[in-house]
């Protein structure tokens, strides 16, 4: 007979030991630098004085793509509330897809912790739940925890689709907030590199412009790092290894390449959506996000697309590229229309959420740079993707607009001062789309802008034909700059 192997069972040390692993500012004081980087991304910025005050009272869920940042960002948000003075011993972490902590119900955790803290609602036991979607009925939990008032202040994470597994929308309604964490943006990136960036952001991305058009910042070398940025991708973590390196700037780019698609595509397709949706044939999904990826910019046709992929049906096209959505891979924008029902019903452009995830996914390599329509493309992308994070903290929505053979890029639909975008290669860019646009929707004269690189910025309202230009550079800086003003606002910092 083989050998019995010794089982092993856990015990209350080995739990003791786990939490102490993970709070090591318990005995230290403070978090680790190598946890709570130096640098810190907008949300990390705000988000501890969001919890701190705690009004009106919410849990935070952090939300976006892997490798953003999303658990150093809360590293740096638990390292800020110590140092501003809330006990260590009231902070506490859990990553929930630990073996050890997946074991038990996130209330016996929570209920354990609060009787060994003494919290009370005026100083409460701030708690940052890594993985968050790994504790089972986690939204429910948290229901019960704000609505018999927990002294507890939650913020949790994810990554991607799993944020979304079994969630109960009727939960969260009232009692956490959804804050979404994009890849780095252009300001944000040049910030990094030690760029001189530009930050007089206005009340609406309409005065922004106005203010960057104005101003016309002179930046040195805009166009060589918006190049690598565009090829690099806006993570973090590779952004800083770039940084530090000495290795040339080809080399940088295929092994971030390597890294976004073994991280960024590879676990989404086979762990993450897979996990969140229970879907069986994970390789279909990433034939089909393939095929995308050669799509990126233009019209998401079904019926197109279903062809191309004979084994997949309809049906089965839009609910998995519903997925690849829900797992921040991809974004779709509806046609602006002045009815609902007809943005529906028309056809969805496709973007990816960064464009480096798409050369992953293709292992396209140094290709795009001989490539100009390639190149053309990715820079539409690079603006889509913009104006999407945006999107995401002003509650704005965005849109394209094609009607018969006339189209504009991207519409920004703020309520007050909306404003439309048609991306080129130069100030000589085509304007019937724009032009017949205004002619559609008199409110956008004045507000519609051709972008694209080395262009004389002109702001639209002192054009006759009501269509201004500006500077691909300008416009990223402008859109990053809005962005982190609307999350400041959304944050109430």
């Amino acid at each position: 007979m083989p050998e019995r192997r010794p089982t092993w069972t856990p015990t209350a040390s080995d739990y003791g030991q786990v939490l102490d692993e993970q709070n090591p500012w318990h005995f230290t004081g403070e978090v680790p630098e190598a946890w709570a980087l130096p640098v810190e991304r907008p949300l990390a910025r705000y988000l501890w004085r969001r919890l701190q005050s705690n009004t009106p009272r919410r849990f935070q869920l952090i939300l976006g793509p892997r490798r953003v940042g999303k658990t150093t960002s809360l590293y740096q948000t638990a390292s800020s509330l110590i140092m501003a003075g809330v006990p260590s011993s009231r902070v506490w972490w859990l990553r929930l897809d630990h073996p050890l902590l997946m074991e038990f119900d996130l209330g016996d955790w929570v209920r354990s912790l609060l009787t060994g803290s003494n919290a009370t609602i005026e100083e409460p036991l701030f708690l940052f739940l890594d993985e968050l979607t790994y504790a089972k009925r986690w939204d429910l939990w948290l229901k019960t925890f704000y609505d018999e008032t927990w002294p507890v202040v939650i913020t949790g994470s994810s990554s991607s689709t799993a944020a979304l597994r079994e969630m109960r929308t009727e939960s969260g309604v009232g009692r956490w907030e959804e804050q979404y964490l994009a890849p780095y943006l252009f300001g944000e990136y040049l910030d990094l590199f030690e760029s001189p960036s530009w930050t007089d952001a206005g009340g609406t991305l309409a005065e922004t412009i106005e203010n960057i058009a104005a101003a016309r910042p002179h930046i040195p070398n805009l166009a060589r790092l918006r190049r690598r940025f565009l090829l690099t991708g806006g993570f973090p973590e590779l952004l800083i290894a770039a940084k530090n390196s000495n290795d040339d700037e080809a080399s940088l780019l295929l092994e971030s390449q390597r890294t976004l698609r073994s991280d960024a595509v590879e676990r989404a397709i086979y762990k993450d959506i897979p996990q969140a949706f229970g879907i069986e044939n994970p390789m279909m999904m990433e034939r089909l996000l393939y095929t995308l990826a050669g799509q990126i910019g233009g019209i998401l046709s079904t019926a197109t697309i279903s062809r191309t992929l004979a084994s997949m049906s309809a049906p089965t096209l839009e609910r998995y590229s519903a997925y690849l959505e829900r797992a921040f891979l991809i974004f779709t924008l509806p046609n602006y229309s002045g009815a609902e029902a007809a943005r529906q019903r028309r056809g969805k452009k496709l973007y990816f959420v960064d464009g480096a995830v798409r050369n992953a996914a293709l292992q396209r390599g140094l290709a795009p740079l001989n490539n100009s329509e390639e190149m053309g493309a990715l820079i539409e992308n690079l603006a889509a993707s913009h104006l999407h994070a945006l999107g995401q903290h002003s509650q704005v929505r965005i849109y394209h607009w094609r009607h018969q053979n006339h189209e504009v890029d991207l519409i920004y639909d703020h309520p007050d001062l909306p404003l439309a975008f048609e991306i080129g290669s130069s100030a000589t860019h085509n304007r019937r789309g724009l032009q017949r646009f205004i002619e559609e929707f008199p409110r956008f004269r004045g507000r519609c802008y051709v972008v694209a690189p080395e262009v004389t910025t002109r702001k639209a309202g002192d054009a006759q034909d009501g269509i201004g230009t500006i500077g691909l550079d300008y416009f990223l800086l402008a859109v990053s700059a809005q962005a982190e003003s609307e999350l400041r606002r959304r944050l109430g910092a």
